[in-house]
C-alpha cells in the first residue's frame, strides 16, 4: 500500500516529470508513504486506472498541463467511478487559472494553484492527519529557493540512462509577453548557485548525459550562465567520448562576448539553444508587450550559426495579433536566411491566465474551445490562412526540422533569391489539393511527394531532385527506401512508398 501517488501524463516516455519529483522531495515525513506513476498520452485510461488503484492510495495528485488535460479528465472520471472515496488533488498551469470553468476541477477534491511544493505537503498532512481543509482551491505560495529540497536524487538510474532530465537554476521571468504564462511572474529568481552546481555535478557523476534546463531566461544573469556552462565544459573536455548534451532557453538579444567565448568552446552535438523570436514585426511586439532588440537578436543568431557548434532551435508564432500572413512570411524568410538548424512554427494558443485573454475582444481573436486552445482567426488572418499555417507548420517540422533532407531544401529554398516561405507554402498547398495528409506520413513518402513537386518546378528535373534526395537520405543514416530508389540501402528493410 502507498498512501500518496503522484501522477502525470507526459507527452513521451522519454520525458521525466520534474514537477512530480519536486513534490515528492518536499513531502517531508510523508515522502516514504508516496510514489510516482508516470504515463504517456497514449496509455489507455483503463490501464492507468488499474496501475494507480493497485497502490491502494488515499490521495492521488495530478500534474495537469494544456497537453494532457483532456486525457487526465478521462482518467479521473474512471477513478471516480472505481474509487469514489479517493482524494484527488490537481496542480499545474492548466488548473491554476479559470478553475470554476473546468470539468476536471469539478471532478477533483482540491486544486493547488501556482507553485505547489509547500502547499501540497500541507494539504497531504491535513487530509491524512486532520484537520480537514475547508477550501477546495488552495493558492500555492512563492517558494524559498534557498531551502526548497531539490529533486534530482529522485531520478532513477533508468531515468539517467534513457530519458531527458529536466533541471532548473532559476524560476520566473522578468518579461511580460502577453501570450506566455511567465507574464504573471513578478521577476526571475535564482537558486543559490552553489546548490545548483553541486546538484548538476552529482547528476553528471551518476551518468546523466541529456539535461534540459527549464529556465525561461538562462542567459539573464551571465555570471550564473558562465558557471553552469563551465561545469558542463569541465566534464566534456575531460571526457570527449562521453559528453553531456545540454539544452537551454536563451533570450535572443543578450549575448555578451564573455558568453560567446564560452559557447564557442563546446563541441558539436553537446549544446542546444531554444530561442524565441516569435515575431520580427515591431508593431506585433508592441501589441503583445514583447521587448526585443531585433537587430541585436539577428546579429546574435548569425554569430551563433557562424562561430559556434550550437544547435539552434528558433521559435516563431503564427496568429499573433497584428501579424498578417504576409508579415509572418517576411519574418520567416528573415529567420530562414540566418540558417538555424530548426525553425519551430507554432500556432498561437490561449493559455489560461495569460494577458492574451484580455486582448481577445480588442484584437478580434477567436480560439478553439478545446485544448490546446489554438487561435482560429484574427483580424489580420482569416480562418483559412490559419489552417494553411497549421499545415505549413506540420510539413516544415516533418521535412525541414528532421534534418534528413537539408541539402535538398537548401538547393530548393535558396534558389535564386525569392521567398523560402512562399516556395514551401506552395508545396504544402499542392499536397493539400492532392488530398495528401502530412500527419504520420512516413518521411519516405513525403520525400517522394517532394521529388514529384520539384520535378515540376522551373530549373529542376526529376533526375536532379531524386539524386539530391537520395544523397540526403543516405547521408542521414536512414536505412529504408525512397519511392524512386531502385533498391534500398544495404541491410535495409523494404518500405512502402
Amino acid at each position: 500500500m502507498t498512501d500518496i501517488v503522484l501522477c502525470t501524463l507526459n507527452a513521451r516516455w522519454t520525458h521525466a516529470s520534474l514537477g512530480l519529483r519536486y513534490l515528492l522531495a518536499n513531502l517531508g515525513a510523508f515522502e516514504t508513504r508516496a510514489c510516482i506513476e508516470e504515463f504517456t498520452l497514449r496509455t489507455p485510461a483503463a490501464q492507468m486506472c488499474e496501475r494507480l488503484l493497485a497502490h491502494q492510495p488515499k490521495i492521488v495528485g495530478f500534474g495537469v498541463y494544456v497537453w494532457n488535460v483532456s486525457q487526465t479528465t478521462v482518467l479521473i472520471r474512471a477513478l471516480r467511478a472505481r474509487a469514489p472515496q479517493l482524494k484527488i488533488v490537481l496542480g499545474g498551469p492548466e488548473v491554476s487559472h479559470e478553475t470554476a470553468e473546468q470539468e476536471i476541477v469539478r471532478l477533483a477534491d482540491h486544486v493547488i494553484t501556482g507553485a505547489g511544493e509547500s502547499a501540497f505537503s500541507n494539504l497531504v498532512r491535513q487530509l491524512l492527519e486532520g484537520p480537514r481543509p475547508l477550501m477546495k482551491v488552495i493558492a500555492g505560495g512563492e517558494e524559498d529557493l534557498a531551502t526548497l529540497h531539490l529533486p534530482y536524487a529522485l531520478y532513477s538510474d533508468q531515468d539517467l540512462k534513457q530519458r531527458h532530465l529536466y533541471f532548473e537554476a532559476s524560476r520566473g521571468c522578468p518579461y511580460k509577453c502577453s501570450f506566455c504564462l511567465s507574464a504573471l511572474d513578478r521577476s526571475a529568481f535564482a537558486f543559490p548557485l552553489e546548490r545548483v552546481l553541486a546538484a548538476l555535478r552529482e547528476l553528471i557523476h551518476r551518468g546523466a548525459r541529456r539535461i534540459r534546463f527549464v529556465d525561461r531566461t538562462f542567459n539573464l544573469r551571465i555570471s550564473t550562465s558562465q558557471a553552469i556552462l563551465h561545469c558542463l565544459l569541465e566534464h566534456n573536455q575531460a571526457h570527449p567520448d562521453d559528453p553531456v548534451f545540454a539544452h537551454f532557453e536563451l533570450v535572443p538579444d543578450h549575448l555578451p562576448q564573455a558568453l560567446r567565448d564560452t559557447i564557442s568552446a563546446f563541441a558539436p552535438d553537446t549544446l542546444q539553444f531554444e530561442i524565441g523570436i516569435q515575431s520580427w514585426n515591431p508593431q506585433v511586439q508592441t501589441l503583445v508587450a514583447r521587448r526585443q532588440d531585433n537587430a541585436r537578436a539577428e546579429e546574435n543568431l548569425r554569430w551563433l550559426r557562424e562561430h559556434s557548434q550550437t544547435h539552434l532551435h528558433v521559435d516563431l508564432i503564427a496568429g499573433l495579433p497584428g501579424e498578417s500572413l504576409a508579415s509572418f512570411a517576411q519574418g520567416f524568410d528573415r529567420l530562414h536566411a540566418l540558417r538555424p538548424q530548426e525553425i519551430q512554427v507554432g500556432i498561437l494558443k490561449r493559455l489560461r491566465g495569460t494577458p492574451m485573454t484580455h486582448l481577445q475582444q480588442a484584437q478580434g481573436l477567436q480560439f478553439d474551445d478545446s485544448p490546446p486552445y489554438a487561435v482560429r482567426q484574427t483580424r489580420e488572418m482569416t480562418a483559412e490562412e490559419i489552417e494553411r499555417m497549421a499545415r505549413f507548420a506540420q510539413a516544415w517540422d516533418r521535412l525541414a526540422n528532421s534534418g534528413r533532407i537539408a541539402s535538398t531544401l537548401r538547393a530548393w529554398l535558396g534558389q535564386g533569391g525569392g521567398s523560402a516561405f512562399a516556395r514551401f507554402m506552395a508545396f504544402v498547398d499542392h499536397l493539400h489539393a492532392q488530398g495528401h495528409a502530412v500527419h504520420h506520413t512516413p518521411l519516405e513518402a513525403l520525400a517522394g511527394w517532394l521529388a514529384q513537386w520539384l520535378s515540376m518546378q522551373p530549373g529542376w528535373s526529376a533526375a536532379q531532385a531524386q539524386a539530391l534526395l537520395e544523397d540526403d537520405y543516405r547521408n542521414s543514416g536512414a536505412r529504408g527506401r525512397l519511392p524512386f530508389m531502385t533498391r534500398g540501402l544495404p541491410g535495409a528493410e523494404p518500405s512502402a512508398p
